[in-house]
């Protein structure tokens, strides 16, 4: 497949527009999605106390990963804006967890890491070597070559002791807690980095893991034959428990394996782009379980809403995130399989209009709730609902931005732009 780019400008002037009323969102106005996205970008990065020149860790109840997650979403925002306003913090954030031997692997959060932590973290290195993010110091390495290193670790703990393969959910036999589960994050994630690469540098091997990831994933079930990604399998059963009835199904697990499939579908030819576009709609077409909560009533057509937990009011502090996620990775899917781009569209952006209305919360009357189809601002105005609401409301922005770069047009850079 070959990208066209787009011949409308990108966000040049975003430091020239003021900060809007997400209410007031336009979504045919790329001045207004720029203009609320800049509004919710602050409320996201309220809730981060770092500066550019120091890491500090979020505050509780938020774990690493999400920062990891929240410093992807801010990429996001810096590149499909042009407001580069956070990219020294942003930079900061991402080179202070390289560890000693610079794969993620961080001593400081050992108690909490698990697979799928540094996966994300490596969703957002990736995503800063794909559009040559500033990486200011020289005693790190570049983005792609922290990706690979995160990736190496990853295939590292491929555990064939059980349910003939597979990654854990924990990496620490000290946290014992999923330490007996493979879960479809830890495995979705190695798969997506391992397509991203492939695509990057045109190395097999990581065309092959990605074939073994998915191969693996749809043998055990947590991709079953609806094209459902459900939650992971007990290895202490040999990954035989797995079924729709009995195990739950999150949003962000589906987009993290919707954007992989994408991918492999970019940068393969005959018979398996056929067969990877096929997977990629169908794992589309089967994440329409997030949306529409109440068939045609309450004005919820075709607004997403996390199923598992939203509508009986138990979604944890994670999950409240995990809309943004699936937004993220389905919006950058239909750049890799274009012909998706008007199921993505329909889907994200009456979400986008929904999730501005819910942005009426806190004392600036600005801040996102949780649930979209409701009249106004629901529940609360945590960090993931400012995520959520982030990435569904600037992923319009992305037909305008430049696809992910790849090969030798991937460079090391030292110097931040201006947001102009």
């Amino acid at each position: 497949m070959r990208f066209v780019k787009s011949v409308k400008p990108a966000a040049a002037a975003i430091s020239l527009i003021s900060a809007g009323i997400p209410k007031s969102l336009d979504i045919s106005s790329p001045t207004s999605v720029q203009s609320v996205a800049k509004t919710i970008a602050q409320n996201t990065m309220s809730f981060y106390k770092g500066t550019d020149d120091q890491f500090v860790d979020l505050d509780a109840p938020y774990y690493w990963w999400q920062c990891g997650a929240m410093m992807g979403s801010m990429l996001d925002y810096s590149h499909y804006t042009g407001d580069h306003t956070y990219d020294k913090k942003i930079a900061t954030a991402i080179v202070a967890q390289a560890g000693p031997d610079f794969d993620f692997m961080s001593p400081a959060h050992a108690g909490q890491e698990g697979n799928d932590d540094q996966a994300f973290w490596g969703f957002t290195v990736l995503a800063a070597a794909e559009r040559n993010f500033p990486q200011p110091r020289s005693d790190i390495p570049g983005y792609l070559e922290l990706g690979e290193n995160i990736w190496k670790s990853l295939a590292s703990r491929w555990d064939t002791s059980t349910c003939n393969g597979g990654l854990r959910w924990q990496i620490f036999a000290s946290n014992p807690n999923g330490l007996d589960y493979k879960n479809a994050v830890s495995n979705g994630g190695f798969f997506q980095l391992s397509a991203r690469l492939a695509r990057i540098t045109g190395n097999q091997t990581y065309v092959e893991w990605a074939n073994k990831v998915w191969d693996w994933t749809q043998g055990t079930g947590i991709i079953n034959e609806y094209y459902q990604v459900l939650d992971g399998a007990s290895s202490a059963k040999n990954c035989s428990d797995v079924s729709a009835a009995h195990t739950p199904s999150f949003s962000y697990s589906q987009g993290i394996y919707t954007y992989g499939a994408a991918v492999m579908a970019n940068i393969s030819t005959g018979a398996d782009q056929d067969k990877w576009t096929d997977r990629t709609k169908s794992l589309l077409e089967s994440s329409q379980n997030y949306f529409t909560p109440f068939g045609d009533v309450k004005n919820s057509t075709d607004v997403m809403y996390e199923h598992a937990c939203e509508h009986i009011d138990i979604c944890n502090t994670d999950m409240r995130s995990f809309k943004g996620y699936f937004s993220r990775f389905v919006y950058a899917s239909k750049i890799m399989v274009p012909s998706i781009k008007p199921t993505v569209d329909r889907l994200l952006h009456t979400s986008a209009k929904a999730a501005a209305q819910g942005c009426q919360g806190g004392s600036q009357g600005t801040m996102c709730g949780t649930k979209w189809y409701v009249d106004g601002f629901y529940g609360d105005a945590g960090l993931g609902e400012q995520m959520s609401a982030l990435e569904t409301i600037q992923g319009i922005l992305i037909d305008q931005a430049n696809p992910p770069l790849k090969g030798d047009d991937i460079k090391t850079v030292r110097t931040f732009s201006s947001s102009s």
